[in-house]
């Protein structure tokens, strides 16, 4: 990597650093408060408020703010403004109520991402490329903000390249995972609706039972879905909601079903919906009833550019933060959604034995990252960004 890189990368950090202690507060403030998708008003409204320089909304209740030279194609880094439906049970004192969480870091990518903007307007003209800094409404809910972005506002500001910094809790405290290729699988969600025949539980044979034919079409998804799809391929199916009935022994009229398909490759995400339309409408039949299936495209999956990757696995060490083992994930994020404007990359920022952090799961009620994590992405953002400017200079 060119000296040049490495002392603009130490100046811009050491430019965070002054920034971290009121970024930690900045994050308690956020975390408190939390909101759902496509809701986020007072949280967008205190990010601004912090921001060095003027905001422009996007996508709703989205925020997009540039720092550095007003010519020139900037490097986007994006945080994600929305929290989950999670009741919370840290018992940290700056704990959520009211059954909303950022049970994903998305308080800690927020306040990193001020820190890192504050930081970078101090480099003025001395960036080496603009910053935008994007914060991005509706992350854990359709419609997807990073969809809508892609499609408006931030297309039409042309960034060379997008990078973004999330938490891992599986990955161990000082490492970060910054791996080409894919990262992140796709994900559609879908809705399986079973139409039958109502009767009285003691006379079946005068129905038609959605209940028994629903439950034999999650039953077959999950052992066909293991033949449809090539075993050294990533990919899942789960059915995560049941519905049907209302009483013990009324076999009701209709019975659904909701779940994901998760997959890296294209063609085994289409594969994965044949599937279900599939055995949906088959076994629907041979119970005497009708089914069908809505399909809800989600985001694609994560492809990180390897450019970026190999200029921010070099620069890793500068920021104090190392390279992780590879890893790659069934999650998904509609970071990807992204690639469709410029080159992205993504990377996971580590937490696993980090003073003070009990290990809990991403969305988990008790997921807490420590004060620390805020600098822990904040650098890693840094490195994302310097990377992306230095290997796509060309673009601008």
């Amino acid at each position: 990597m060119p000296q040049s890189t490495e002392q603009l990368l130490a100046r811009l950090l050491a430019a965070l650093e002054r920034e971290l202690p009121a970024a930690v507060e900045l994050r308690r403030l956020l975390h408190a408060r939390p909101e759902l998708a496509h809701a986020e008003e007072w949280t967008a409204r205190t990010v601004c408020e912090r921001l060095p320089a003027p905001a422009i909304a996007a996508a709703g209740t989205g925020r997009i703010a540039r720092v550095g030279s007003p010519h020139g194609r900037p490097v986007a880094v994006r945080a994600e403004l929305d929290g989950l439906p999670v009741q919370e049970r840290t018992g940290v004192s700056f704990q959520a109520t009211g059954g909303v969480m950022h049970a994903c870091g998305h308080d800690v990518h927020m306040a990193a991402l001020v820190a890192l903007t504050r930081a970078a307007a101090t480099l003025g003209e001395g960036l080496p490329a603009p910053l935008l800094a994007v914060f991005q409404p509706s992350e854990e809910a359709y419609p997807s903000g990073a969809e809508e972005l892609a499609r408006s506002e931030l297309r039409a500001l042309a960034p060379r390249a997008l990078v973004a910094a999330h938490i891992h809790p599986e990955l161990r405290w000082g490492t970060v995972a910054l791996d080409a290729g894919t990262v992140n699988a796709s994900c559609d969600a879908f809705e399986i609706t079973v139409h039958g025949e109502p009767t009285h539980g003691a006379y079946p044979h005068r129905g038609r039972d959605p209940v028994l034919a629903l439950a034999e079409i999650v039953l077959a998804l999950h052992a066909a879905a293991a033949q449809r799809i090539d075993p050294l391929h990533a990919g899942t199916l789960s059915v995560g909601v049941l519905e049907a009935g209302s009483a013990e022994n009324v076999i009701p009229a209709r019975a659904r079903a909701r779940g994901a398909l998760r997959a890296y490759r294209g063609a085994d995400r289409m594969a994965l919906r044949e599937l279900v339309a599939e055995l949906v409408a088959g076994i629907a039949s041979a119970h005497g009833c009708s089914g069908s299936v809505q399909l809800t495209p989600g985001e694609p999956a994560l492809e990180n550019d390897p450019r970026i990757v190999a200029a921010g696995r070099e620069l890793l060490p500068a920021a104090l933060l190392e390279t992780a083992p590879e890893w790659r994930s069934g999650g998904s994020d509609d970071f990807a959604f992204f690639a469709a404007l410029a080159p992205i990359a993504l990377c996971f920022v580590g937490l696993e034995g980090a003073a003070g952090f009990d290990s809990r799961p991403l969305h988990h009620p008790e997921l807490i990252p420590p004060d620390s994590a805020v600098a822990a992405v904040a650098r890693a953002q840094a490195v994302l960004y310097v990377a992306a400017a230095a290997v796509l200079s060309t673009d601008a």
